[in-house]
């Protein structure tokens, strides 16, 4: 059995950000494509058997099935000796964006995305209301980007491969052209995309794709 079985499906970014954390250490992982779209979490069955929580990404760890991608991220810097902080002050600097980002920006940029691109028909009104509160982080995100490399500071951190997971899929899914609106953070994510071993989610998370309903 492998020692790593990550339960995902392609278009989540929290699947990218434990698939992009293990690539990055050089680790490996079984692929466990589950159908999200088709409601698979949302099964009593799939909630006793993989995840009491209905959410994806699961990580199996040497069979043990572990849940929510900050603490995950954390154990695996602890574990590999990357990403991580290597001072009190660091430390919470990290942990500081790593909840800022899973509070704010992955949580209205996952939802604002997923309604924008994979649902049918989206209530305009909502999705106006997510942009305008993603424009107000996205514009905190780049101002603190112009003076750091990187979230807290000359190297990344698993704080930076939590906030660019969901920056980083095709501008048609999430609407925005970094480059023109947000320059500081198209620049970060260009030097993410530069870390030795780095490859995009859906070339790390293969499997049945949903529908982009807003190509």
């Amino acid at each position: 059995m492998p020692r790593y079985r990550l339960h995902y499906f392609p278009e989540s970014g929290n699947s990218y950000k434990l698939a992009l954390m293990l690539t990055l250490c050089g680790e490996t992982f079984e692929p466990v494509w589950t159908d999200f779209g088709g409601g698979v979490t949302r099964t009593a069955e799939w909630r006793s058997a993989v995840n009491e929580m209905g959410e994806i990404p699961v990580l199996e760890i040497d069979g043990a099935k572990m849940t929510q991608t900050a603490p995950l991220l954390l154990k695996l810097a602890d574990q590999y000796g990357r990403f991580g902080a290597e001072s009190d002050d660091e430390k919470f600097e990290l942990l500081r964006w790593l909840f800022w980002d899973n509070h704010k920006l992955t949580g209205y940029m996952a939802t604002y995305r997923f309604m924008r691109a994979f649902t049918e028909k989206s209530d305009r009104q909502v999705l106006k209301h997510f942009r305008r509160r993603l424009d107000d982080f996205l514009g905190i995100l780049d101002g603190h980007l112009q003076h750091n490399d990187f979230a807290i500071g000359a190297r990344p951190t698993v704080a930076d491969i939590s906030m660019m997971a969901y920056l980083h899929y095709p501008s048609d899914e999430h609407g925005f052209d970094f480059a023109a609106s947000h320059p500081a953070i198209h620049a970060w994510l260009g030097r993410m995309a530069a870390l030795p071993g780095w490859k995009p989610a859906y070339e790390l998370l293969p499997g049945k794709r949903m529908t982009n309903y807003a190509k």
